[in-house]
This record gives C-alpha cells, structure tokens and sequence, in this order.
C-alpha cells in the first residue's frame, strides 16, 4: 500500500500562547512494501506525523493519499482506513485487556465482522509470526507473560487484523538486549511475510541499520534527510547537528581508516565490519 503525504502542516493549540508547529509542509512519497525508519530527536515531528497517517489527527494543512483516497477529506471513513494501517503504540502491552492471550488477539479480528474460522485462522497465524506457540499460549493470562512476550501479544492483536500497512512506534522501549532483538527479529519475519509496508519509529542507529530499507529523519517538523542507510549515515554532520547520530560501528571503522587500515567508511553494523575486517585479515 502506498502513502503520499503532500504538504503536510499540524499546528497544536493554534491560535493560542502555547501554539507549536509540529509538522511543517512536510511531503514524503512511501512505497508498497518498504521498510521505512523515522528518526529524530524528541519533538521533532515523528509521533505527530504517524498519527496523522492512521487518521487520529487532522492536519491544518496537506494531503495524505492511502491507495487512491485522501484521508484528509472530511466525509472520509476512518475506520476502514484503520483496518488497513495498523499502529502499535509505545508499550502496547499496556492496553492488554482480555483474559486470555487468544482472546486478547481475537479482539480485533472480531471487530471486523469476520466468521469464527477466519478469527481462529488469523489468531493462530499472528501468534507464529511473533513467535508464540499457540497451543502453549492461547489460555494463558497476558499478565502473566515477560516484558517482551506481552509485547508481542500486543503486537499480535495489530498483526492479525492483517493491515497493509503496519506503524510501530518505538516497538523495543524498555526491554533487556534480548527482549530487543526478538522483537526486531519477529518485525523482520512480518515484513517478508505479510509483505506489509512498515514504519518503524525508533531511536536506535544500529536496528535503523539492519532493518531498514530507506530512513526519513525529522526535524522541527521538517523531514530533513530522505533515503538508504548509506545515503542517510554519510551524513554525520547533518546527524550530529540535529542531535542524533551514525551507528557506533561506523565512528569504529573511521578510526581503523585514520589508523592506517583499508576499510570502507561505508559500513553501518557490526556483520558489515566483522566481514570487512576479516577480509583484511585473510590478505595478510
């Protein structure tokens, strides 16, 4: 599914002492399938603009054009618009309700008026996607799950409506290395297997890196810089000004380069420098 955002503008409390833009003519083109990150310092736009794309704030100003429909139009449905963009919140564990994990994911599934094999079919395939057995989970209480594992229930219920596009907004916030990078893992898995268009809002430089195909970074309500991660990283005075920054890795390998060694500077994770690395070991 693609998404045209054309002039985008969102102004908050306009009009009074507080007023803030948030969004600035912002125009950004997103393509069926890809896997975009949103960076950006806090306050620079990227919250504001996710919501605006599943519907839940209306801009001042601008267009967004989902398959063909501007959802800015005032008689638009938004409820069939947010069958088919789908936004994981920021410790969606939190709003984890139901008292078992497969009714808690059945939720959704059930509001879109579906039959009970089609639910159970759905359930059952969401829960494999993020990694959870169903016949070992489905009766149990989310509330007795891990961190991690409540996330993914939460991420689950989103899933198994099946949108065509899937936004996640820091989906790794405060879990442990390991509860991170099974989560990134199962967002991977969903990506090639649904082949869903997913947005991924995330501070971290290293998961930008591995997963995304394209990075849009945000500023004072302006997107800034647009592109692959290798276009987006050689920006580090751009990165820098703004408050953010390259992958660790990268600041490693310019200063293997300045100590003499034959490395590309164009290396953003830890697989890329280890193969490069060992590259130059090998020769010697």
């Amino acid at each position: 599914m693609s998404i045209k955002i054309e002039n985008l503008t969102h102004i908050y409390m306009k009009g009074s002492p507080f007023e803030k833009k948030a969004l600035d003519n912002v125009t950004i083109n997103i393509n069926t399938g890809e896997f975009i990150a949103l960076i950006g310092h806090t306050g620079s736009g990227k919250s504001t603009l996710i919501q605006h794309i599943n519907g839940l704030l209306k801009p001042n100003s601008g267009k967004i054009i989902i398959e063909d429909v501007d959802i800015t139009e005032k008689k638009i449905n938004l409820s069939s618009i947010r069958k088919k963009v789908g936004l994981v919140f920021q410790y969606p564990e939190y709003q984890l309700f139901e008292e078992t994990i497969e009714k808690d994911i059945a939720f959704g599934p059930k509001n879109l008026g579906l039959s009970d094999d089609e639910i159970n079919k759905r359930v059952k395939r969401a829960m494999n996607m993020v990694g959870l057995d169903y016949e070992s989970y489905k009766d149990k209480s989310p509330f007795e799950l891990s961190g991690g594992q409540k996330r993914r229930v939460a991420i689950a219920g989103v899933v198994a409506m099946e949108p065509k596009v899937l936004i996640l907004d820091e989906p790794t916030a405060g879990l442990d290395p390991k509860g991170r990078d099974d989560i990134l893992g199962q967002i991977k898995k969903l990506h090639n297997e649904y082949k869903m268009t997913i947005i991924l809002v995330s501070h971290s430089m290293e998961d930008v890196a591995k997963l995304a195909d394209r990075i849009l970074v945000m500023h004072k309500g302006q997107c800034i810089l647009d592109g692959p991660p290798a276009k987006v990283f050689r920006e580090i005075d751009t990165l820098e000004s703004v408050g953010l920054a390259v992958p660790q890795v990268t600041y490693l390998v310019r200063r293997l380069k300045n100590l003499g060694m034959s490395i590309p500077e164009d290396i953003f994770t830890v697989e890329q420098a280890k193969l490069e690395i060992l590259k130059i070991l090998n020769k010697g």
